[in-house]
């Protein structure tokens, strides 16, 4: 597998890799549980299962080892992935199916791990998207917004079983991007429409303080350079960027710059899926170039696109162009000129 964003240098293993990137997750995933209840544990646990299951029984049938591949870690981290970018409380085949486009065909499908050109999760949420609009609109709404909030054993019967006694109209509610985008066409004032419950102080209420977790996960991992600043620069940065030149130009139509920044999937991509080392760019200047362009086209989905996000879409469309970026930003071989003579002593 490529050698960057996540370092893998000294005694790094790809197993110590993974299991940093996983504890990073755990404050976001906390925050979530907090402010949205204890559903997303239930996700969590039944899209590693499948997980595990798939890349078992695709392991065996290619004759490969067990072990080194069950133990590295990285389906782990795209069960995680993948359950943390989808709505909780899905149902159980809805799961299986994200991870067997994830795990099989991203994957599998490829070559295996270091081999796939697509990142996994986000196959896998594209997917699930085209595929199964309806059920991934139907997001748990905050505390203090829903009317009820299913615990845990509330949330493993609604996953398997269905609705039961609490309906869906109970406990969710469309994400803020979806209320700014639906109200903001409608012609429904800005100020209006972000003085509703559902946002917060700067995206929505509870998921900016998942956002700033996701955050802070996200700096760690670049403080013990287990991955690079430029690829979650470059993104936040584009993002923040783009969205500031469409508010100041219509700001009745566009949000601002720090609620895309704290909204949907932002900070999880920035940090996490952005790069992930087989897909994203590997030279420096690449890396920026990625990143930069995917965060452009997530404000372009969101703000023109029939998505309310578009964290996925703009990931697999920069996947595409690595290849490219990577072949015009290698470094010059020393003694080489241009065109790829050997230079004079």
């Amino acid at each position: 597998m490529n050698g960057s964003p996540y370092l893998l240098r000294g005694n790094n293993s790809v197993t110590l890799v993974m299991l940093k990137v996983l504890a990073a997750l755990i404050p976001g995933i906390i925050a979530h549980v907090w402010f949205f209840g204890p559903g997303i544990v239930v996700s969590l646990l039944l899209c590693t299962a499948f997980a595990i299951g798939f890349e078992t029984l695709f392991l065996l049938m290619r004759g490969m080892p067990l072990k080194p591949f069950l133990t590295d870690g990285s389906v782990v981290v795209t069960a995680c992935l993948l359950a943390l970018a989808m709505p909780t409380l899905a149902p159980w085949w809805l799961y299986l199916t994200g991870i067997f486009f994830a795990v099989v065909v991203a994957k599998h499908f490829y070559g295996g791990l270091g081999q796939n050109l697509f990142n996994p999760a986000m196959v896998g949420y594209a997917a699930l998207i085209v595929s199964f609009p309806v059920y991934m609109t139907q997001w748990v709404a905050p505390l203090g917004i829903a009317q009820v909030t299913p615990d845990l054993w509330e949330a493993f019967d609604l996953v398997f079983a269905g609705a039961g006694a609490i309906s869906p109209d109970a406990y969710t509610s469309a994400t803020p991007l979806d209320v700014w985008k639906t109200q903001a066409r409608q012609g429904i004032d800005a100020a209006n429409i972000l003085a509703q419950p559902i946002f917060g102080w700067a995206g929505g209420h509870g998921r900016e303080i998942v956002a700033l977790m996701y955050l802070a996960g996200g700096l760690l991992l670049v403080a013990n350079r287990v991955a690079t600043w430029h690829v979650p620069v470059a993104f936040l940065l584009a993002m923040a960027l783009t969205a500031g030149s469409l508010h100041l130009l219509d700001p009745a139509h566009h949000a601002p710059p720090l609620f895309h920044l704290f909204s949907g999937g932002a900070m999880l991509c920035a940090f996490f899926i952005a790069t992930d080392p087989v897909t994203a760019a590997s030279t420096p200047l690449g890396k920026l170039i990625y990143a930069g362009l995917a965060g452009f086209l997530v404000i372009i989905i969101r703000a023109f696109g029939g998505y309310p996000d578009g964290i996925a879409f703009a990931v697999l469309l920069m996947n595409v162009a690595v290849p490219f970026i990577d072949a015009y930003t290698q470094p010059r071989v020393f003694g080489h000129k241009h065109g790829g003579k050997r230079g004079q002593a």
